[in-house]
């Protein structure tokens, strides 16, 4: 009774440990106290299990977990290992006395040696007639046990729903797509400050704007006009995406954030803080750290929403606004939130700022003539032209957006970021990176290269950055006649992390209208530049099937994000 109550516990799990593991084999393997070594390297090398019935071989280079060279080298193999299903079951393995009686005969054999009196002859027929019938108890699953799989996982797909913008061409997305088909031009002399002592007198500067209704007043007055935009552009993505108050009061807040970023920060805040300080640390603004940095815009817009689902802020440069619209939409993706607002702002049309892309070497000096400053591909390009602004993209997740009856303008289907790891202003010479950044989006998003017949280019206007975008594009596309290339910077100028969510939304508003803006001020066009790629000084109609817009930033930085139709 004693050894009966000692035995059952430990006998169920080294059997339930040998119907489930695997083992490699090892002719040094030893089952020290069942059977002789002879006896163990001799089933090793067996190629067939006989089982009871008939049934098909075993798998070869299996074995049991009766490898240890001891009790307690058993003990501590078994005890890694779960049971399998069949030891759970109503008709599992039962190891009482009788049991263990009908596997191995009356022999004398138990689990604890052989009992006294058995011969060495009776030992080697029991051997033979029971080794089998034992393996097929030990290491032989049931048949009638079925793997469970992983319930497959519908992937999440995401949709834009809201769009908010502040541009040098309008605040409305409507009234900033129109003056861009239009060819319009929003670049003008600066007339925020006095710049007559600079190289460069001209940018897409921003020249009436009002926060009023958006932010209050209290706040607007210590801003920087970065969070102004940054706070203007994100109420009017929620407007436009029909986010009242009543569907907000029904929203899940914890499921729903803000990703907006800033490549420059809050320039002008910091540098009237440094002004202030020449007089004294008590003239300061005592909102000048915080509202310098790049995340605060991202947070007080979530303050002011109530939204406690994902919340920071992404500086890569020029390439801020597509980082932080790839990584809220892969929040939505992975159930992390229902609704993201995400996008770019920047203003850094003030003396530090033009001063310091003065000295890079990297703006226009065509000064007499704004209009035609910027002008991507074209042989007499200069540098590019400094803008300012904001855009913002409401991300929703489908089924969200589809219960709560929004109207849906596109869907996002992915991007890829890279870097050049070259230079920390001069893209790659062979434009490597730029390319392999496309072909990931492309593979990321499950889009073939042929489908892809339009691409918001981000071309700045610049010597070398245009062409190298050029280059990579006829890498990826060359071969697609239907291909269609255009540069929203040559009416609004570079809207530093402003520019990819700016161009997003022109990328959208393509998709919904079936018209691409045009190209202006290409009027000679490089000679290793295809002009028939490049869409021309006016409009032109597109039926969108794939639309693929780049964003690259000083440090290499490369993003490139894919949107389509909605069906």
């Amino acid at each position: 009774m004693v050894v009966s109550s000692v035995a059952s516990p430990l006998c169920t799990w080294l059997v339930a440990a040998c119907m489930s593991v695997p083992c490699e084999k090892d002719s040094s393997m030893r089952i020290s106290g069942f059977a002789p070594s002879k006896r163990l390297s001799k089933w090793v090398r067996r190629q067939r299990v006989v089982l009871k019935g008939g049934r098909e071989d075993f798998p070869k280079g299996l074995i049991s977990a009766f490898c240890g060279a001891s009790i307690q080298g058993l003990m501590s193999s078994c005890l890694a290992f779960e049971p399998c299903e069949e030891y759970y079951s109503s008709k599992g393995l039962s190891l009482s006395p009788s049991s263990l009686s009908s596997f191995f005969g009356e022999s004398g054999f138990s689990l604890f040696g052989w009992k006294e009196g058995t011969t060495r002859r009776q030992r080697r027929l029991v051997n033979r007639a029971t080794s089998g019938k034992t393996m097929n108890v030990a290491v032989e699953p049931s048949k009638e046990v079925v793997k469970k799989e992983k319930p497959v996982t519908k992937q999440r797909r995401v949709v834009v729903t809201g769009m908010g913008v502040v541009t040098p061409l309008g605040h409305d997305p409507d009234v900033f797509y129109n003056n861009l088909l239009e060819g319009v031009s929003g670049i003008s002399e600066i007339e925020a400050f006095d710049c007559s002592h600079f190289p460069t007198r001209i940018a897409g500067e921003i020249k009436n704007f009002s926060s009023d209704g958006w932010v209050a007043p209290k706040l607007s007055k210590r801003m920087d006009k970065f969070m102004l935009y940054l706070l203007t552009a994100g109420k009017k993505a929620l407007a436009d995406g029909g986010i009242t108050n009543d569907v907000m009061n029904m929203l899940d807040k914890s499921k729903c954030g803000v990703l907006i970023g800033s490549a420059m920060g809050g320039m002008k805040v910091f540098n009237d803080a440094i002004e202030a300080l020449r007089v004294s640390y008590k003239k300061m603004n005592p909102f000048c750290v915080p509202f310098a940095t790049t995340n605060m815009g991202s947070a007080i817009l979530a303050m002011d929403l109530k939204w406690m689902g994902p919340n920071y802020s992404i500086s890569t440069a020029c390439a801020t606004s597509n980082f932080c619209i790839l990584n809220a939409a892969n929040h939505i993706k992975r159930n992390e939130a229902d609704m993201m607002l995400c996008g770019g702002s920047d203003a850094a049309i003030i003396p530090i700022g033009l001063g310091g892309f003065v000295a890079c070497r990297a703006l226009s000096q065509r000064n007499e003539d704004p209009t035609k400053a910027s002008r991507p591909w074209d042989v007499h390009r200069d540098g590019f032209v400094m803008g300012e602004g904001a855009g913002v993209l409401l991300l929703e997740e489908l089924e969200h957006a589809k219960r709560r009856g929004a109207n849906i303008y596109a869907e996002f289907l992915g991007g890829s970021f890279t870097c050049d790891a070259y230079h920390m202003t001069e893209p790659h010479p062979d434009g490597t990176g730029i390319s392999l950044c496309i072909e990931k989006a492309l593979s990321q998003s499950g889009v073939s290269r042929e489908d892809v017949n339009y691409v918001n280019a981000h071309a700045t206007s610049t010597q070398s950055g245009d062409l190298k975008e050029y280059s990579a594009l006829i890498r990826c596309f060359g071969q697609n006649p239907k291909l269609r290339v255009n540069s929203t910077k040559s009416m609004i100028g570079h809207l530093i992390g402003a520019a990819g969510a700016v161009e997003a939304v022109a990328t959208i508003q393509a998709i919904r209208t079936g018209w691409v803006h045009p190209n202006i001020n290409l009027e000679t066009p490089e000679e290793t530049v295809d002009p028939t790629l490049l869409v021309g000084p006016k409009k032109e109609r597109l039926d969108i099937k794939v639309a693929l817009s780049n964003s690259f930033g000083f440090g290499g930085h490369n993003s490139s994000i894919i949107f389509v139709p909605y069906t």
